[in-house]
């Protein structure tokens, strides 16, 4: 695991580099494999001599150092959203591809905790031949050794099938790290540089842990030890090469005296082969591969399902950090929202107004800031909340800086377009609620980053009942005001949005000019009940409706009762209660939960024995807040729901909003060794049965497994955006705002942890400060939708991603007493051609990259022979454009078509479409030249083959279900 800080860190890595560089010019026999960039290139940036930097190109070129992902990270699986995974991938790539002409082809997944489905269909359209991954469940992983299975062809998506298919190599139970046991030594053995201890490094150069060194004396002893754990793995696998990885984590950081004794032993076998009956050779990825694949075998098919969870053994679900530090899965997703509203804000820009007066390479850099922390958090130590909390600080530093820099763009992109006075400053909080100063008059700009058109509210806190907002015209705009949650003195105010795909509108807020315009939501406040004793009384019930659907809450416990979706007229019966799971921190009781691990000792227990029940009706908003208190008399509560249903009025368009019952929680404090869940019941029968996403791209089927231990830790799947339970005739569906742990352990029932709280005495964890004692209080989002699987089908894509990419809002001070603004601001609103495609596609990506490589593969690489490529300008008149298409085949009769788009009137708005080059996902390969390696299988026997899709025509393109295509999109210059 990587869990370090900074400062070690980037000592540690600079050590690596400068002298694993420096062996490798010493013997060229020597190689070496480096996986994360944002390690490599602080080094090149910061650290490498040019003499290093000829010698990096040098080795690069004789495959003797080779890059493999080749993304900013290694990051992780379960957690992350599929666009940051694509994002931090591209970063890197992009990097190595400027500065190298290298394009990485393999993967090595070796310490994500789990093995997604979405990563082969990743890997496969960025051009990888190969994908390794190491971190599967014991048991699995046991029985595959056992029957030569650990390699395979994996189809990740089962709409894209053979067409982006990988060959797959899962590491045998020794995993990724060499094994130091040594039969003839108390002494540990091939880690001769020991552990490594920065940035205090010892004086005398002794680590902690280093190895026996090799001498003439125990050299035959060596060999064979590692002749034997050599000959034990070739057992495992089909073919006679065995891929014996040397290092492990924060290895290498004294690379010569690795090297000089690794040259010793496999000299030395090497020379006594026919008496080993091995002979070894240092390999890269790319070398192992190879050889396996010109063995021309034919390897199996696994289709689309995925490796989670992942058990180590028995008691050890990897299961807890699904929900791990909650507030930073939170930040990390708002902050990869508004990087993609950012992005396709400054495109825009760019083509739209050249004439501008912002700074572009300012303006880049403010992006590549955020990109860059967006990236770094998706590690599989980031994300996941399995660091340090020091670790954590950086990362949420990082991410808050970015955040600070794409909305002060954004904002001066305002100004900048509307030509206004400096006088309205633009302030903005970028934490959960954005919030401007609520006690004076204001505005709000409002940007849809989606290409979609979108109607739905905006909060904004204003400091009185009595106000009115207004649209660019003068025009008076749904709204309601009511008691904010948060605090006595203010209030929230809903603004009723309709903005076209990547548009924004600007409306004017003001305080109490005597023409009160928003609508004032009223309170009515329940008296608080008592569940314990709720059983005794008959049923009082009370329905909150909308036009989509009833909710009824019963009046004996507060609590909610059933749901009616209005238009089949079905009724679920639907309760909902918070439980926490108390853990075990104490290793010499048990198994405990830790950052990573999820160890009930017992089933989950209900918080709260009353229940309080306030609800705020309006016209357009009902929000029906609940407070959970441990007893009827306590002051306090840990827990709270506030469920919101909305009602649109005539005239817009309110089928997202009308079909989602939103909620959003508040919990915490927790107590130490608590893990809180929310537990929804229903009259469904879903025999148990659960589905959760991969990483917001495809559903995977989740069947309750029954196991002799831990059931219940083993049975909890991460949902990254969506899960859902269902019977027959109707689905339940939740869509989340950031990753969460579900499971469903009852017949129509689902839950989601919300968050964890512990401690324990774990020496490892203690060590370096991994126990999550976390002592925040977590706002997440859920969003519900409730009705037949074919309704269902056709909302949860867009709303899944609504709730992803919710409007930007950007607060200024409304100067003067008029809401009239200039001329410009309402041409521009009003006559913008908007970006927008149909509801089954996804504009995943609008940006400018500014990497300055040639598209032309040849011509980039002999610019980097001849060294042509100097420090430049980022180039600006390069776009990319990514599209996805959001359903499965035979997911849906209409929206699983194929749909044709035409890029040259889709970008219209920005400018007049002149090339269109289709590219590799992450922008490196022209997709007419992609050859990847294919791997005989029993149904496709032939084996090598053309990647290429059919690409566009006179500008037009089909895109397929599941497909992601990527374009790089060039402008006429104005």
């Amino acid at each position: 695991f990587f869990f370090f800080f900074q400062e070690s860190m980037h000592a540690y890595a600079a050590n690596v580099y400068t002298t694993v560089i420096e062996e490798l010019m010493k013997g060229k026999q020597r190689k070496f494999i480096a996986v994360e960039q944002e390690f490599f290139r602080l080094w090149w940036d910061m650290v490498a001599t040019d003499t290093q930097k000829q010698q990096v190109r040098q080795l690069l070129q004789e495959g003797r150092l080779e890059f493999v992902i080749g993304g900013q990270v290694m990051h992780d699986e379960a957690v992350t959203l599929i666009d940051d995974q694509i994002l931090q991938l591209t970063e890197g790539h992009g990097f190595l591809y400027e500065t190298f002409g290298f394009r990485p082809q393999f993967s090595w997944h070796v310490d994500p905790f789990g093995a997604s489905a979405t990563t082969p269909t990743l890997f496969a359209l960025a051009g990888f031949n190969a994908h390794l991954i190491s971190r599967i469940d014991y048991d699995l992983k046991a029985d595959m050794q056992k029957t030569k299975k650990l390699q395979f062809v994996w189809q990740g998506s089962p709409s894209l099938s053979e067409r982006q298919e990988i060959f797959t190599h899962v590491m045998d139970q020794y995993s990724y790290c060499t094994p130091s046991q040594l039969p003839f030594s108390n002494r540990s053995g091939f880690f001769w540089n020991g552990f490594a201890t920065f940035p205090d490094p010892p004086k005398d150069g002794v680590y902690p842990n280093m190895s026996l060194p090799v001498t003439d004396a125990n050299v035959h002893l060596y060999a064979q030890t590692m002749v034997a754990n050599i000959k034990e793995r070739a057992a495992w696998f089909q073919t006679g090469e065995v891929l014996w990885p040397w290092g492990c984590d924060k290895q290498f950081f004294n690379a010569s005296v690795q090297y000089s004794n690794m040259d010793l032993l496999v000299d030395y076998i090497n020379k006594h082969s026919a008496e080993f009956g091995v002979t070894v050779q240092y390999a890269t990825v790319s070398d192992y591969f190879q050889a396996v694949y010109s063995r021309n075998l034919t390897w199996k098919i696994r289709d689309s399902q995925d490796f989670l969870p992942y058990s180590t053994e028995p008691f050890q679900a990897w299961t807890g950090f699904y929900t791990s530090r909650s507030a930073l899965k939170g930040i990390a997703r708002r902050a990869s929202s508004l990087l993609y509203a950012g992005e396709s804000f400054f495109t825009q820009y760019v083509w739209k107004h050249p004439e501008g007066s912002i700074c572009k390479c300012k303006a880049l850099k403010q992006l590549q800031s955020l990109r860059w922390a967006v990236s770094e958090v998706q590690h599989h130590d980031g994300i996941t909340g399995t660091e340090s909390p020091k670790v954590k600080d950086m990362y949420l530093n990082n991410l808050m800086y970015g955040m600070v820099n794409v909305k002060k763009l954004m904002a001066s992109i305002i100004f900048d377009i509307n030509t206004a006075k400096k006088n309205g400053e633009v302030y903005s909080s970028v934490y959960t609620k954005d919030s401007g100063k609520p006690d004076v008059d204001q505005y709000v700009v409002v940007y849809n980053p989606l290409a979609w058109n979108i109607t739905t509210f905006v909060t904004v806190s204003v400091s009185s009942e009595a106000v009115s907002v207004y649209d660019e015209l003068g025009y008076s705009v749904p709204a309601q005001v009511q008691m904010s949650v948060e605090s006595q003195s203010t209030y929230d105010l809903y603004i009723l949005v309709a903005i076209s795909g990547l548009s924004y509108r600007k409306y004017n807020i003001k305080l109490s000019d005597g023409k009160q315009s928003a609508f004032i939501g009223s309170s009515m406040k329940f008296k608080r009940r008592d569940l314990t004793r709720a059983a005794q009384q008959s049923r009082r019930l009370f329905p909150v409706v909308n036009n989509c659907y009833q909710v009824v809450f019963d009046q004996n416990t507060n609590l909610m009762h059933s749901i009616t979706e209005r238009e089949t007229n079905q009724t679920v019966q639907f309760t909902q209660e918070f439980l926490e799971y108390h853990v075990n921190g104490d290793t010499k009781k048990g198994p405990i939960s830790d950052n990573y691990l999820f160890a009930p000792n017992a089933s989950a227990v209900p918080v709260s024995k009353a229940v309080g029940l306030e609800v705020m009706s309006g016209s357009l908003v009902t929000e029906i807040r609940q407070y959970f208190f441990s007893n009827v008399t306590s002051q306090d509560y840990v827990y709270a729901v506030y469920t919101r249903l909305y009602s649109v009025p005539e005239g817009y368009d309110g089928k997202l909003l009308c079909h989602r019952i939103e909620q959003e929680y508040s919990v915490g404090p927790l107590e130490l060794n608590r893990e809180a869940i929310l537990r929804t019941s229903t009259n469904l029968n879903t025999q148990q049965l659960l589905y959760t996403d991969n990483n917001g791209y495809q559903m995977q089927q989740r069947p309750f497994k029954a196991y002799v231990n831990n059931t219940v830790a083993r049975n909890y799947y991460p949902m990254v955006q969506t899960a859902y339970i269902e019977d027959d005739s109707t689905r339940l569906m939740l869509l989340a705002e950031r990753a969460h742990g579900v499971s469903s352990q009852g017949n129509g029932q689902v839950e989601v942890m919300l968050h964890r709280r512990l401690w324990n005495n774990f020496e490892w964890n203690v060590n370096n400060n991994l126990t999550l004692n976390d002592s925040s209080v977590v706002r997440p989002v859920i969003w519900l939708i409730l009705g037949p699987r074919a309704l269902t089908n056709t909302l949860y894509r867009t709303s899944g991603l609504a709730l992803e990419h919710r409007p930007v809002v950007i607060f200024g001070a409304l100067s003067g007493d008029k809401p009239k603004l200039p001329r410009q601001l309402q041409q521009n609103s009003v006559q913008d051609v908007p970006v927008t495609v149909p509801p089954n596609l996804h504009l995943q990506t609008l940006s400018i990259p500014g990497w300055r490589y040639s598209s032309d593969h040849a011509e980039q690489v002999r610019s980097i022979r001849m060294a042509k490529q100097k420090q430049g300008d980022a180039d600006f008149s390069r776009v990319l454009l990514r599209i996805r298409h959001l359903y499965e085949v035979g997911e849906d009769p209409v929206l699983s078509q194929p749909v044709m788009v035409d890029l040259k009137s889709l970008l219209k708005g920005l400018g007049s479409v002149v090339t269109v080059e289709e590219r590799s996902l992450t922008g490196t390969w022209d997709v007419n030249t992609l050859e990847r390696w294919k791997w005989k299988t029993a149904q496709y026997p032939g084996k090598r083959f053309f990647n290429s899709t059919e690409t566009s025509q006179d500008f037009i393109v089909t895109v397929h279900p599941k497909e992601i295509r990527t374009f790089f999109v060039y402008f006429q210059v104005q």
